[in-house]
């Protein structure tokens, strides 16, 4: 494997232009990056009747750290209050928060039931709060993201995979070890669970959220029915049954709670599962069954993109009068290089197989070609937090030319809460704090500990999980 050259080590526009060149990846920046009202990182955008002031999002991100039984704690506020302290002026989902107690994806998921619905309600105000304090303005639109993990559900403390899946996936049961033929289910179970969304959205607006995100990204339920071409019944086989999951819900949410709007977070493209080879590095696992099927927005042999189908969603989430869509891909389980492109994996990942500046370049790519093919949408980016000291100039050039409306920040909002207004007052980036995909946060989770910067945040830095996963690091070393 070539070495790859760190982020941090290009320190002017020649050295990352040359990098790129020797990579062969194609991600334009700008060389200067601008502030104050005619920047076009500030330039207004309106969408659902909202108007904003800023181009930057945060995107949701599971903090596993809230308690055992779906409430937030005193580290999951102090999160959101610095989602509220970003400059972002729009929330893409805030976290995602369970439905139901058998599909969260780790053991302190959030929830949201009538019991779970005061405390967040009070989540969603201390993120208010926090911007009115730090900006003195109370502009901020925000959703809340609801999720059905699917396949990855781990809803107890042993941590043990306890799936829920619409389809036997012969790569992802020989990936995991688990014969899932009797996890499947029913075509009543579907519409309980639509049911189920449905009340939790009533209880999203009445919680005072903007919007609900109907969460079909990253290998999750929603995710999994857009590639449920070998189920039978309402709701696989053709586009049609694929979305009926989608279309059901939102029916019932514009019947239950009118006037909420929605959002989806969309994997627009996925491959296929990658497996650790003899050198620790990701390779793609073996499909000798003609052309791979589970990919949605993939090709033939799941290692590139086919987004006639993506648009085809694109084109129903218009007629639905879904105004919203960020845009993600793959999954952090079985592809995350392409997910969440990164240097040093988490310790259930692999080695990158590529540069994770072509990772980064990919989904900026995959955005701009949605965008173009349907530009009625307003389109949210992902996978920026790679670029580290590039992210402001990248992020200008994406939103001047087009190629989104906003950029998405994620694990870069952990170590550098108030990166967006750094940006946008022409603050010197402080680099010390950002981002260097360490992947602590996700390696801690992995490991029961909550989820935070753990090199770079001195909060987390002071925790005793901190030594735990030093710990748990060195033994993996070892």
């Amino acid at each position: 494997m070539t070495t790859i050259r760190r982020v941090a080590q290009l320190r002017s526009a020649e050295k990352l232009r040359q990098h790129l060149d020797t990579i062969g990846v194609t991600l334009d920046f700008d060389e200067t990056v601008e502030s104050g009202a005619a920047a076009p990182l500030a330039q207004p955008h309106t969408v659902n009747g909202h108007t904003f002031t800023n181009r930057f999002a945060v995107l949701p991100m599971e903090g596993w750290d809230g308690t055992d039984d779906g409430y937030p704690t005193e580290l999951t506020k102090r999160r959101w209050r610095h989602f509220g302290k970003s400059g972002a002026k729009l929330i893409f989902g805030g976290e995602a928060v369970a439905v139901r107690h058998d599909g969260r994806a780790n053991p302190q998921q959030l929830m949201l039931d009538d019991d779970h619905f005061a405390a967040i309600r009070d989540l969603r105000m201390e993120l208010v709060n926090a911007h009115k304090e730090t900006y003195g303005e109370d502009d901020l639109y925000i959703g809340l993201q609801l999720t059905h993990s699917g396949r990855f559900c781990r809803p107890e403390q042993d941590w043990a995979l306890a799936p829920k899946t619409l389809y036997r996936h012969p790569l992802l049961e020989e990936k995991y070890g688990m014969d899932m033929s009797d996890t499947i289910m029913s075509d009543g179970d579907i519409r309980q669970l639509i049911d189920q969304f449905v009340q939790r959205a009533t209880l999203v607006q009445k919680a005072g959220f903007n919007f609900v995100d109907v969460k079909h990204c990253h290998g999750y339920l929603g995710h999994e029915f857009l590639s449920a071409v070998d189920r039978k019944g309402d709701f696989g086989g053709s586009f049609e049954n694929r979305t009926r999951f989608l279309r059901e819900i939102v029916a019932g949410i514009r019947s239950e709670a009118p006037g909420l709007h929605i959002g989806v977070r969309l994997s627009a493209m996925d491959w296929i599962p990658f497996e650790k080879d003899a050198d620790g590095i990701g390779t793609k696992m073996q499909w000798e069954n003609g052309n791979y099927p589970y990919a949605f927005g993939g090709n033939e042999d799941g290692t590139s993109a086919d987004l006639t189908e993506p648009k085809q969603f694109l084109d129903l989430l218009h007629e639905l009068d879904i105004n919203l869509v960020c845009i993600t891909v793959g999954s952090p389980y079985y592809n995350p290089h392409i997910q969440r492109p990164a240097i040093f994996p988490p310790s259930d990942g692999y080695l990158p197989p590529e540069d994770p500046l072509a990772g980064v370049a990919r989904q900026i790519a995959v955005t701009d070609e949605l965008k173009a093919y349907q530009p009625n949408l307003t389109y949210v980016g992902s996978g920026y937090s790679y670029l580290q000291d590039w992210l402001p100039n990248v992020a200008q050039e994406v939103v001047r030319t087009g190629k989104t409306d906003f950029v998405g920040l994620g694990r870069m909002v952990l170590s550098y809460p108030h990166i967006a207004a750094d940006v946008l007052a022409g603050n010197k980036l402080q680099r010390k704090l950002i981002c260097r995909t360490f992947s602590d946060c996700t390696t801690a989770p992995r490991n029961g500990l909550p989820s935070g910067c753990y090199p770079l945040d001195d909060f987390y830095k002071q925790m005793a999980a901190a030594e735990q996963l030093a710990e748990y690091k060195l033994k993996m070393k070892n």
